[in-house]
């Protein structure tokens, strides 16, 4: 069996397992887009380990990505989250809405094409938009994304709400590697795309500008 053959397979039975009627998580405290599921890495501390480790409060307190310390976490919603300091774990604790990133710590971009994969938290592979927190799978994620931001939140939170909240991410995205979505675009035309913007002078989001945009105009 060739690889589209396996994918292709992969999409059927990912396919019929969500017209099964996969059960939603729900959990009271927090909004759907903020919930699972999760993109989780792991270490010698957290087998799932959200933002791969970085301290969620700090994006918002600090304006800047700021490794947890190992020693300061907490487990919500059945994931570990890690914090730099005892006061911003207590900051999390009493409003977890406020901090913590939409899509589940899933790469922005990747849900705008329906496809949960790949994630981000470190320098540059972030952004508070209107006071929540997105992250991304690298640098040219974001700046792909930031190319038509309303747009592209407008896809990745229909997509998020109607296919992949409370699914089976793998399934899903193997899915969508199969079956595009129909505005799918190829890396390579993306990146040709941006960089023809730049030249020009008509990013929205031009290199260099800070990593917070205010929650208002």
């Amino acid at each position: 069996m060739n690889r589209r053959q396996t994918l292709m397979a992969f999409a059927c039975a990912a396919t019929a397992l969500l017209a099964s009627g996969l059960p939603l998580i729900a959990h009271a405290e927090v909004s759907a887009d903020q919930g699972p599921p999760f993109r989780t890495t792991s270490d010698a501390g957290a087998e799932n380990l959200m933002l791969m480790g970085h301290d969620p409060v700090a994006y918002f307190k600090a304006n800047e990505a700021v490794a947890g310390n190992p020693a300061i976490q907490s487990d919500f919603m059945g994931v570990t989250w890690r914090f730099s300091s005892a006061e911003n774990q207590a900051e999390f604790l009493r409003s977890p809405e406020t901090y913590m990133p939409q899509f589940g710590g899933f790469c922005s971009n990747g849900i705008n094409y329906a496809v949960p994969w790949g994630a981000g938290g470190g320098p540059n592979t972030w952004r508070i938009y209107r006071g929540k927190l997105y992250v991304f799978g690298g640098q040219s994620s974001r700046d792909q994304f930031e190319m038509d931001t309303e747009l592209n939140l407008q896809r990745a939170h229909a997509y998020w709400k109607d296919e992949i909240a409370g699914s089976n991410a793998v399934f899903v995205r193997y899915k969508r590697l199969v079956f595009r979505v129909p505005h799918y675009k190829s890396d390579a035309a993306l990146q040709a795309e941006w960089e023809a913007k730049l030249a020009a002078g008509t990013l929205p989001v031009m290199p260099g500008q800070p990593q917070v945009v205010p929650a208002a105009p």
